[in-house]
């Protein structure tokens, strides 16, 4: 998964159209998310005082979507003091403003705010299946995406994060598990690097009470699902097991923090149609967006995962 992501020509490496181009995310989804964000950030100003520099760090910046919108959503007095940075492994993007740092690792001593949309669920990771004797295996896959078990037995620091988080006690041989170590290494990491203000992820995810049975591994190309196949074609996605992150003090669905920063698809009143006909339509589709961002069967069911400093 590593290697077909990051890798020589991986997923996100490859100098293309970038992974707006394979999936949708509530970035590419509606200008209104990054608008939030705008106003979430406009609240940790607040919170920290106003200071000379407030710092706005996007991991898995893909190509500077979500700064180009939250920058152009804050009122001119507060812009003039951000920093923004983009922490991605691809190359920066030619039409990138110069205002926006490009780098490749997370920097420290962070006062503001740091988000990761959709960063997560790309943090590679080992997956398990009970095999016949109902003992928990590795799945080994090749490029071409044939699977086969390891016959080796977990290592004991695998078979904690397995038996405190995602149990296979009592289910059927096929039954899978998705060692989200690594995702919570990489959450502490990232809030870690906050000193003053909140540390952001949103993604999709479950917790222990609701694990799927078979795992949640699948592929995007093109706009549309398809086999995880590891060869660097597709994006692999893997959803989050968002109570072993552990570092966060608050956990809301994207539609509850949304509606908490005025976002909500309520449509504007049908007597608004005679008396403004073009501001009726405006307003009809950004509800349309807003709905979609706060559908709790979509974008709306993402979780913000949420850490103060």
């Amino acid at each position: 998964m590593r290697r077909a992501l990051y890798g020589d020509g991986g997923f996100f490496v490859r100098p293309d159209t970038g992974p707006a181009a394979h999936f949708r995310t509530s970035v590419h989804a509606s200008p209104l998310f990054a608008a939030a964000i705008a106003t979430l950030l406009e609240r940790v100003d607040e919170a920290l005082d106003q200071p000379a520099r407030l710092d706005l760090v996007d991991v898995g910046a893909g190509r500077g979507e979500l700064l180009r919108g939250v920058l152009a959503a804050l009122p001119p007095a507060v812009a003039a003091r951000v920093a923004p940075v983009a922490v991605e492994v691809a190359p920066r993007p030619s039409d990138l403003p110069d205002a926006i740092a490009w780098t490749a690792t997370i920097p420290s001593g962070i006062a503001g705010l740091l988000v990761a949309t959709e960063w997560l669920d790309n943090i590679p990771v080992d997956i398990i299946e009970l095999d016949s004797r109902l003992r928990p295996r590795y799945v080994l896959s090749s490029p071409d995406g044939t699977e086969a078990l390891d016959e080796a037995p977990l290592t004991p620091g695998d078979a904690a994060w397995l038996a405190r988080w995602w149990p296979l006690d009592g289910l059927p041989e096929g039954a899978r598990a998705e060692l989200g170590a690594p995702r919570d290494e990489a959450w502490s990491a990232a809030a870690g690097s906050v000193t003053r203000g909140l540390a952001l992820a949103v993604d999709y995810g479950h917790l222990r009470a609701a694990r799927p049975l078979f795992g949640t591994l699948t592929g995007f190309r093109d706009g549309k699902e398809t086999p995880p196949v590891p060869d660097g074609s597709c994006d692999l996605t893997v959803a989050v097991a968002l109570d072993s992150l552990g570092v966060h003090h608050q956990l809301l669905t994207q539609r509850e923090a949304l509606r908490l920063l005025g976002v909500h698809g309520g449509r504007p009143p049908i007597a608004m149609a005679s008396g403004d006909p073009v501001g009726y339509v405006r307003a009809l589709a950004r509800a349309g967006e807003a709905a979609e961002l706060t559908d709790p069967s979509g974008l709306g069911g993402h979780h913000w995962v949420m850490h103060w400093v």
